[in-house]
């Protein structure tokens, strides 16, 4: 059983030292030849991870994008906007059927699709066995520590996602299973649009009553738009849903968090959103649930405002004003 990683960024790092743990053949590929070289010469991804944490000597990684060809899974651990390209790039290299595993968040940027359907929309039939989405409440830089984190593995079949429970799962690093892979898939992407929220809160230096409103109401938000799209309630109290949604809004680790911080400080996104280089999958997925909620009638009043404090220019004192006094309600989901 070989496992190609695609991405030398953290978590896919993180996770390619899970699998050698677990004495799974795999290989990292990355674009940068710095990071390629750091890990298989110094055991070290000091760009994400600094200087004091080491790998496994056991990791390997290249940036031979040929590494996939005789891969039985092929793990994407690239932003979003990067799994069409991917796909794209692999499909003819693959020699047999994989088993694909996604672990980004969030959405394509122009169609708005899920991440799995934008897989198996660019991947051909003959090569792909199965997408199976590894997410849940999980930073990569306690994961490389071999800190205790549980994720789930997501997907209608239910044998492949059994297969993928028990290649990455160790004393430290649990895996459940899920099938409903609408409403968790939606719930990960969803909670980097709070965490954005929630490091605004930060930066205006709100309190932890702010942010337990915040997490709640976001949460009911995460839920509304997901189980409208046809994910189950339940899904919502799980890893993927309130999990997720409590390790992005209170961890500064979470790159949503930093970035809401950010923006809070300066009570504006203009600056953030010019110089940032970091991928920040909040900010492309507010759009896309904003205008998916427009178009369908649901009511998404913190996804709302943290789009128009991203794409009309509006302060973030001003977005916290206006929830606040939204007309009086009974509280619902």
């Amino acid at each position: 059983m070989k496992v190609c990683i695609l991405g030398s960024g953290s978590w896919g790092t993180a996770l390619a030292q899970t699998l050698t743990d677990n004495n799974v053949e795999t290989i990292i590929w990355g674009k940068d030849e710095s990071e390629v070289q750091d890990i298989n010469i110094n055991h070290k991804n000091t760009k994400y991870f600094g200087e004091d944490v080491l790998l496994s000597d056991k990791l390997i990684a290249t940036t031979d994008i040929n590494c996939v060809k005789d891969a039985d899974l092929v793990l994407l651990a690239v932003p979003s906007i990067a799994i069409e390209s991917v796909c794209k790039t692999i499909n003819p290299l693959l020699e047999k059927k994989v088993i694909v595993i996604n672990v980004a968040k969030g959405f394509h940027p122009e169609t708005h699709e899920r991440l799995s359907v934008v897989i198996k929309k660019f991947m051909n039939q003959d090569k792909l066995k199965d997408v199976v989405s590894l997410i849940g409440p999980s930073h990569a830089e306690e994961v490389v520590l071999r800190l205790l984190t549980t994720v789930n593995a997501v997907c209608e079949n239910e044998d492949s996602a059994i297969l993928v429970q028990e290649l990455f799962s160790n004393d430290v690093f649990r895996v459940y299973r899920n099938t409903d892979v609408v409403g968790a898939e939606i719930g990960v992407a969803l909670k980097n649009v709070m965490a954005l929220a929630s490091g605004v809160l930060s930066g205006l230096n709100q309190g932890d009553n702010a942010r337990a409103a915040l997490m709640t109401r976001g949460l009911a938000e995460m839920s509304r738009y997901g189980i409208s799209q046809g994910g189950r309630p339940e899904t919502y109290l799980g890893l993927t849903g309130v999990g997720d949604l409590i390790v992005t809004c209170t961890s500064h680790h979470s790159r949503n968090f930093q970035a809401g911080f950010e923006i809070g400080k300066a009570n504006s996104a203009t600056d953030f959103l010019e110089n940032n280089h970091k991928t920040v999958e909040g900010v492309r997925a507010a759009k896309v649930v904003y205008e998916e909620a427009q178009k369908q009638g649901i009511e998404m009043p913190i996804t709302e405002e943290v789009y128009k404090v991203l794409y009309e220019n509006k302060r973030p004192s001003e977005a916290i004003r206006d929830l606040m006094s939204r007309e009086l309600k009974s509280e619902e989901i």
